[in-house]
C-alpha cells in the first residue's frame, strides 16, 4: 500500500474536531427551531448558540492561529489538515450559521411580538416612548459616555473582548473623513423595558440613534454596531512561575491580563457597511476579510436573560419551561445522618433531577462530627456563592483538616477560584495549586473518620463540578460511598498530589494521566475477544483522542456493539464499512446539559461500570488529572443502566451521527416522542426508603402501636 494510500485509510472514519464542534452548536440551534419548545426558552437557545461561539473563537479559532504561526507543520491527527487549513475550513463553515441564526431569530421574536414581547429599534418608538427613552439616555447614559475619534491627535484605540461599539464613519469641517467610536458602557442595563413592561430597546441601539448628536464638529456619515472577539488562549510558562518572587496565585492574576491584549480573530458587524466605510475601520482592526462577519442579531446575545428577569411573571411564565425543583431522594432519609446511610449502603445522586443538598448536608456533618478527623476536596468551578465552601470552612474552623486542590487554571473561572482560594485559606484550609503542566480537572471529596482506633471512609466521586448553580443545570452523577477500597485509593490519590506524584498507584480508581487510557483500552479488548457477543456502552461529551478512537473501530470490526452517547464533539464516523459499521452515536440536546460521563463494558454480571471526571479526549487522557470510578452496588448499576437505555430509546432530543459527520433527528411522524429529560423529571430512579424504627426507641414505637388500637 503506498503512503497516500495510508494516508486516506488513517482518516476514512474520523472527522475534524472543530467541524464536529460547529455541527454539535448547530444542533443548539435547532432547538430554537423546535415550536414545542416555549418561545423564550428558544431564544436562550439562541443566546447559548452566539456564546458557545464566541468561546469557540477565543479558544478554538485563536490557538488555530498561534499554531499556525509557530507550528506551520503541524497537522490534525483526523483528517491531515494543517491548522491553515482548518481556519480556512472554519471560516467557509461559519457564514452558513450565521445566515440560519439571523432566520431563526426573526422567526422567534415574531412568535414573541404575538405576546407583545419586542424588540424595538430607535425609529420604532411611540412619542411617548421617545419621550420615556430620551430621559432615560440624558439621565443614565450621556453622564459616563465616552466617544473618540480616531485621528492624527487621537490614538488608535483598543477594543475590548466582546464590548460593544457604535462605530461610525464622520467627516469633519475639511471634509476629511475618520472613524468615531462610542462604547457601550457594560456597567448598564443592555435592556431597557417601556413602559408597557413587554416592549424593550437595547441600550446600543438608542445609542446608535442618538450617535449623529455625540461627534461636535464631526458629522456622521454612517454607523453600525461592532464587537471583536479576541484569542483568548493563554499560555502558561512554566518557566516564569519559577520565579521565587511570585507565588502561583499571583501569576494567575498577571496571565489573565495578557486575555485583553490577545490578537482579534473575528470582527463583527450589526449590518453590511460601505466600501468606504469599511477600508477605513479595517486602518485600525486589524482582521482579513475572511474574519468580518455582519449579522442582523444582536451582537451581544446575553441580553437574553436580563430581559427574562424583567418580563412580569405573568407574561413569561406561559412562554418559559415549567419550573422543576430538583427532589431529595427517596432512598435517603432527611431525618438521618448522612455518614451512617452511606456506610448502610452507596448513594447516587443524579443532578439535576436530585438535589445536591444531601452533599451539602454530607459535608456539614462532617464538620461538626467529632469523629471526622479531615475533609479532602478537588476544585475545579464553584458557584459564585458556594455553600459546599462554606462548609469546608466551618469544618476547617472547628479544627478539622481541610485540604482543597485548587485548580486556578479553570479557564474563564480563573478569578473566582483565585477569590475562593484566599477565602479557603484565611479559615484554616490547606490550599493546593496542583502540577505545572497537568490541570486537576478530577471531582472526588474523601471524608476520613476515627473510630474506635481505625480509621474510616466516605469517598464522593462526581462527573461534574462542586458548583450549586450548575448542579442545577447539568446532567451529572454523585457517588457516595463507604467502600474501604476505594476509600484507600482515595486516601493514595490525595497523598500522591500533595506531592505531585503522578505515578501512583490504585486497585479500583482509574486515574490519568497514565493509568486511565491503558486501563480503558484493556477494558475494550475484553469485549472485543467477545466479538458478537461483546457490548460496549460510553456516554462522554466528547471523543477525540486518536487512539481511543483506534481500538473502539476495532472493537466494531470485532463485531462488538458499541453504543456512543456524544454531547457534542465526536471525531469518529460511525456506519464506514468494513471499520465503524457497528458503532452508533446518539447526541442528546435538551433543557439540560448533558455533563454525565459512564463506561459500560459488558452485560449482566460479567459488566464493569464506570463513572468519571473525563471525556475521551486527549487533554483528558493525557494532560489532566482525571478519575474514573466503578460502580459496585447493585442498585445503582441498576440506575446508571436505566440512565443509559432511557438515554438510547430518545426519540425526541436525540439525534444520530451519520457516516458523513451530519446529524440526523430520530424524531418520525407519527411516532410518540420519548424525551429522556422528561422522564427523569417525571420518574425518580430512587426507591422509597423506608424508615426502620431506631433500637433505643423500639419500645416507644411499639406503645405508639397499642395507642392507635
Amino acid at each position: 500500500m503506498s503512503k497516500g494510500s495510508e494516508m486516506k485509510q488513517t482518516y476514512l472514519y474520523t472527522q475534524n474536531r472543530e467541524l464536529s464542534w460547529l455541527r454539535f452548536n448547530q444542533r443548539v440551534l435547532e432547538e430554537a427551531m423546535d415550536e414545542n419548545v416555549p418561545a423564550l426558552e428558544r431564544l436562550k437557545f439562541i443566546s447559548i448558540f452566539s456564546t458557545n461561539l464566541d468561546e469557540f473563537f477565543m479558544i478554538r479559532v485563536g490557538s488555530l492561529f498561534d499554531i499556525s504561526s509557530a507550528a506551520v507543520d503541524d497537522i490534525d491527527n483526523k483528517t491531515g489538515w494543517t491548522a491553515k487549513q482548518q481556519l480556512h475550513q472554519i471560516y467557509q463553515t461559519i457564514p452558513g450559521l450565521i445566515e440560519r441564526k439571523a432566520n431563526i431569530y426573526a422567526a422567534v421574536c415574531e412568535t414573541l411580538s404575538q405576546s407583545g414581547i419586542q424588540d424595538v429599534s430607535y425609529g420604532e418608538l411611540s412619542a411617548s416612548e421617545t419621550k420615556f427613552v430620551k430621559r432615560y439616555f440624558n439621565e443614565k447614559i450621556l453622564p459616563i459616555l465616552s466617544p473618540q475619534i480616531v485621528d492624527n491627535r487621537h490614538p488608535k484605540p483598543h477594543f475590548r473582548n466582546k464590548q460593544l461599539y457604535v462605530a461610525s464613519l464622520v467627516k469633519g469641517k475639511d471634509n476629511k473623513k475618520s472613524i468615531a467610536f462610542i462604547p457601550v458602557p457594560s456597567l448598564l442595563s443592555q435592556v431597557i423595558m417601556l413602559p408597557d413592561e413587554k416592549r424593550f430597546i437595547r441600550i446600543e441601539n438608542i445609542l446608535l440613534a442618538m450617535a449623529s448628536t455625540l461627534y461636535g464638529q464631526y458629522k456622521e456619515i454612517e454607523s453600525c454596531i461592532l464587537a471583536v472577539t479576541r484569542n483568548a488562549d493563554v499560555s502558561f510558562d512554566p518557566e516564569k512561575f519559577e520565579d521565587a518572587d511570585t507565588d502561583f496565585r499571583t501569576y494567575m492574576k498577571k496571565i489573565l491580563k495578557k486575555r485583553s491584549s490577545l490578537a482579534i480573530v473575528r470582527l463583527e458587524l450589526s449590518h453590511k457597511i460601505s466600501n468606504t466605510f469599511s477600508k477605513e475601520l479595517l486602518k485600525i482592526i486589524d482582521v482579513e476579510n475572511r474574519q468580518i462577519y455582519a449579522d442582523t442579531t444582536p451582537l451581544n446575545m446575553k441580553y437574553v436573560f436580563e430581559l427574562v428577569k424583567k418580563l412580569p411573571d405573568k407574561i413569561k411564565e406561559p412562554l418559559c419551561y415549567s419550573s422543576y425543583i430538583p427532589k431529595w431522594p427517596n432512598d435517603l432519609d432527611k431525618n438521618s445522618s448522612m455518614i451512617e446511610q452511606i456506610r448502610e449502603s452507596d448513594k447516587l445522586l443524579f443532578y439535576p433531577f436530585d438535589s445536591v443538598d444531601p452533599f451539602i448536608r454530607l459535608l456539614n456533618e462532617a464538620a461538626d462530627r467529632e469523629d471526622v478527623v479531615s475533609i479532602k476536596i478537588t476544585i475545579y468551578r464553584l458557584a459564585s456563592s458556594s455553600k459546599i465552601i462554606r462548609a469546608l470552612c466551618r469544618a476547617a474552623e472547628n479544627g478539622k483538616e481541610v485540604i482543597a486542590l485548587m485548580e486556578l487554571r479553570a479557564r474563564f473561572d480563573e478569578e473566582n477560584n483565585i477569590a475562593w482560594s484566599a477565602m479557603l485559606e484565611e479559615a484554616g484550609c490547606k490550599v493546593i495549586y496542583g502540577f505545572e503542566n497537568y490541570k486537576c480537572h478530577s471531582k472526588i471529596c474523601l471524608i476520613t473518620l476515627r473510630q474506635k482506633g481505625k480509621f474510616r471512609f466516605i469517598t464522593q466521586i462526581g462527573t461534574g463540578n462542586y458548583n450549586e448553580k450548575t448542579n442545577a443545570m447539568y446532567t451529572d452523577l454523585s457517588l457516595m460511598s463507604a467502600n474501604d477500597r476505594l476509600g484507600a485509593d482515595a486516601t493514595a490519590f490525595f497523598r500522591n498530589m500533595m506531592i505531585e506524584n503522578l505515578e501512583g498507584e490504585y486497585s479500583d480508581l482509574l486515574v490519568a494521566p497514565l493509568g486511565m487510557k491503558p486501563s480503558l483500552i484493556r477494558l475494550i479488548d475484553e469485549q472485543i475477544e467477545k466479538g458478537e457477543e461483546g457490548y460496549i456502552c460510553i456516554k462522554v461529551n466528547s471523543i477525540t483522542e486518536r487512539d481511543m478512537i483506534e481500538k473502539l473501530a476495532e472493537a466494531s470490526r470485532a463485531g462488538v456493539d458499541v453504543q456512543l452517547i456524544v454531547r457534542g464533539i465526536c471525531c469518529i464516523r460511525p456506519g464506514i464499512i468494513d471499520h465503524t459499521d457497528h458503532i452508533v452515536v446518539n447526541s442528546i440536546v435538551g433543557r439540560y446539559l448533558e455533563h454525565a460521563r459512564i463506561y459500560c463494558f459488558g452485560k449482566g454480571e460479567e459488566m464493569k461500570l464506570y463513572i468519571s471526571s473525563a471525556d475521551l479526549m486527549t487533554r483528558n487522557l493525557r494532560h489532566r488529572v482525571e478519575i474514573a470510578a466503578p460502580i459496585y452496588d447493585n442498585d445503582i448499576k441498576e440506575m446508571i443502566l436505566h440512565i443509559l437505555q432511557t438515554q438510547l430509546a430518545d426519540t425526541s432530543k436525540a439525534s444520530l451521527l451519520q457516516p458523513d459527520g451530519t446529524y440526523v433527528r430520530k424524531n418520525k411522524a407519527g411516532e410518540v416522542l420519548i424525551d429522556s429529560q422528561q422522564v427523569f423529571m417525571d420518574q425518580s430512579l430512587h426507591k422509597q426508603v423506608i424508615v426502620k424504627p431506631k433500637k433505643k426507641g423500639f419500645a416507644h414505637f411499639i406503645q405508639n402501636i397499642f395507642k392507635l388500637r
